[in-house]
């Protein structure tokens, strides 16, 4: 096992739900010691964008934005498709703290290196 896990996140506030359960499973992957990549893309670009995460907050859960910080500040990387952010109308200068805009290359690499992947 690679201990690599790839948590791709294509929803934002269309399905809070999904995207607040892919941050959930990605905070317990870093949490447990993977090195853990979590992937925003298709509708889940939007959530790389400054405020757009404030008001999603799922009952049962933690506010988004709040586990958002948690899996930065606990070492997990945090990756935005560079066409899907772009598609959306959205700026470089727009980009959340912690996150770095990619491209599909960089997520063939990762996941090459042997990653499991769950998508939300």
């Amino acid at each position: 096992m690679s201990g690599k896990f790839l948590v791709s996140i294509t929803n934002a506030s269309n399905d809070g739900d999904k995207a607040t359960v892919g941050f959930v499973v990605a905070n317990a992957a870093v949490a447990s010691g993977q090195e853990t990549v979590v992937f925003l893309n298709v509708e889940g670009a939007y959530l790389a964008a400054k405020g757009y995460a404030e008001d999603i907050n799922e009952e049962g859960f933690a506010p988004l934005k709040e586990l958002m910080n948690q899996f930065v500040e606990a070492g997990g990387t945090l990756w935005v498709c560079s066409p899907c952010y772009k598609k959306r109308g959205l700026e470089e200068e727009d980009l959340i703290e912690g996150a770095t805009i990619v491209g599909g290359a960089k997520l063939v690499e990762f996941l090459s290196q042997g990653a499991a992947s769950i998508t939300y």
